[in-house]
């Protein structure tokens, strides 16, 4: 496993020329998010440049990534299953994923325990991913917007939230308070959010069929913005899949 990461400090904000500002921040914490704003999407492949924009995304020269997803398997706060997240992979000799000391160790996707999810499942649709937390972020709201894109297109789409390094216990009460629906994963030691690089609140991955990653996006996003970008990963998931036909 990788060493903990850094404990995450604040959200990104996004900056589309006006039309939807953040709240006022004081300039300390404004800085700490500025530095974060290098987020990349660490993939079995390698590494995406960072082009800059809106929303941050981390796209190839060509507009698209075509990186897999790094694998990873964690459990579900609605089940019973205890421990951090697995993000072994299968092949990790050819992989930016150190290989785990115990050779013996079951790849993140080869998991079979009642209670995990595990990302590979969820390749067979487009993807959204929302990494959250609420130790240093206010992302509780954000998951509310999540949950109402997931309730419109979960037919279509596949949906996971992971929240890093909060108890399941409070995971678990926003979750009843809220009257969240959609699944939501736990990644008790933040292994996984390290691995992925994230360092603000919230982000936002788009995947392809397949686990191919598409995009990511960084900051707070309204139910019709992240519809919006939901509606813009199907479209290019259909000409993806008619193009490779």
């Amino acid at each position: 496993m990788p060493d903990e990461p850094d404990e995450p400090d604040d959200r990104g904000e996004r900056d589309d020329g006006g039309q939807r500002p953040g709240r006022p921040r004081p300039p300390a914490i404004y800085s700490v998010v500025v530095g974060l704003i290098f987020v990349a999407v660490i993939a079995v492949a390698g590494i995406s440049a960072l082009r800059s924009g809106d929303d941050r995304e981390v796209l190839g020269s060509d507009g698209e990534t075509s990186l897999p997803l790094a694998q990873f398997a964690v459990p579900d706060v609605r089940g019973d299953l205890e421990g951090d997240a697995n993000i072994a992979q299968d092949d990790c000799e050819s992989s930016l994923i150190p290989c785990p000391d115990d050779e013996v160790r079951t790849a993140a996707c080869d998991v079979e325990l009642e209670g995990a999810i595990r990302v590979c499942d969820l390749f067979d649709k487009p993807l959204v991913l929302s990494f959250w937390f609420t130790r240093g972020g206010e992302c509780e709201a954000q998951q509310d917007e999540f949950e109402a894109v997931y309730r419109r297109y979960s037919e279509r789409v596949n949906f996971l939230a992971i929240n890093a390094r909060d108890s399941r216990e409070e995971v678990q009460k926003l979750i009843d308070e809220r009257g969240w629906t959609h699944p939501v994963g736990l990644d008790s030691d933040g292994a996984l959010s390290n691995l992925y690089r994230v360092g603000g609140c919230p982000t936002f991955l788009y995947a392809y069929p397949g686990g191919i990653l598409q995009r990511t996006s960084l900051g707070e996003l309204s139910a019709v913005e992240l519809a919006k970008r939901v509606d813009e990963l199907i479209a290019a998931s259909e000409l993806r899949a008619d193009t490779v036909r």
